[in-house]
């Protein structure tokens, strides 16, 4: 009989036993670089299909593909030994069918060895994640600004801001944790309805741009660095390393023209000719 050792990485069914409990600490991470990084701070780390602005220069997530997705998610988690690694499954991927869903999941899953995928939607994507999660596949939910959605929603602005739209979105939220979520992104909503979704459902909220009263939060890693152009309000930046990043490297050209680098420190000397013997 053989002995399994405990798993040192973070699981889906742990970070939903957080629900009231410490908070979920999440961010984005897209390479394995950058994920060794995190590892020890966060509990969860997603690979969100925002890698298709950040990383691929798009304008929307739309054209994410899941080619793109698991190429960055099997570098994540090479990267990582602690952290819960997340995957988005991109938009056109899994909203047509339960069956769908599940074959795209079940492929990111085998090909990059992550412990959970996230998809956008509520009430109408709930079906789907019950399919999921009956079939062993973990699922994080995602509701209020949707950005897969952006070509229907048409801008990326606040969500929830009145009483009928937060009704929906509770609605939203609660049909995704109804339907076996182990968690549930609130993003973009207005801080009330945030505060109140938390309270009401049994499935731990992450805010991004939220309430501080979720049971976790997430922001996008190169935004609270200062690496991005243009920011959301949700977003605080912890560091500004872009006038760093630049700097260094206007360092590193100048010092090429001029040819002061490489110097001394950075060559290979030959090597001393040996003596002869006697």
């Amino acid at each position: 009989m053989s002995i399994q050792a405990h798993a040192r990485r973070m699981t889906a069914p742990e970070i939903f036993a957080r629900k009231g409990g410490d908070p979920i600490v999440s961010l984005t991470s897209y390479h394995a670089h950058t994920a060794r990084l995190l590892d020890r701070h966060v509990d969860v780390i997603l690979v969100g299909d925002s890698l298709g602005m950040v990383m691929h220069g798009l304008e929307t997530t739309v054209p994410v593909t899941v080619e793109m997705m698991i190429v960055h998610g099997r570098a994540v988690v090479r990267g990582t030994k602690q952290a819960l690694v997340v995957v988005d499954l991109p938009f056109g991927s899994y909203e047509a069918s339960p069956t769908e869903a599940f074959h795209t999941a079940a492929r990111v899953l085998k090909e990059t060895g992550a412990g959970a995928v996230k998809l956008e939607g509520g009430r109408r994507m709930a079906e789907t994640i019950r399919f999921l999660v009956d079939r062993g596949v973990p699922v994080m939910g995602h509701v209020g600004l949707t950005p897969q959605a952006i070509n229907t929603l048409g801008s990326f602005k606040a969500r929830g801001r009145d009483e009928a739209e937060g009704a929906l979105i509770l609605d939203d939220a609660r049909a995704v944790a109804e339907a076996g979520a182990f968690a549930v992104v609130l993003e973009a909503i207005a801080e009330p309805l945030a505060r109140r979704i938390t309270q009401e459902i049994a499935t731990p909220t992450i805010g991004i741009g939220g309430s501080p009263a979720c049971d976790g939060q997430i922001l996008v890693l190169e935004d609270m660095l200062g690496l991005s152009d243009r920011v959301p309000k949700f977003v605080k930046k912890y560091a500004n390393l872009a006038p760093a990043i630049e700097a260094a490297v206007a360092g590193y050209a100048d010092e090429v023209r001029s040819r002061a680098f490489p110097g001394p420190d950075h060559v290979y000397a030959a090597r001393a000719p040996e003596k002869a013997k006697v």
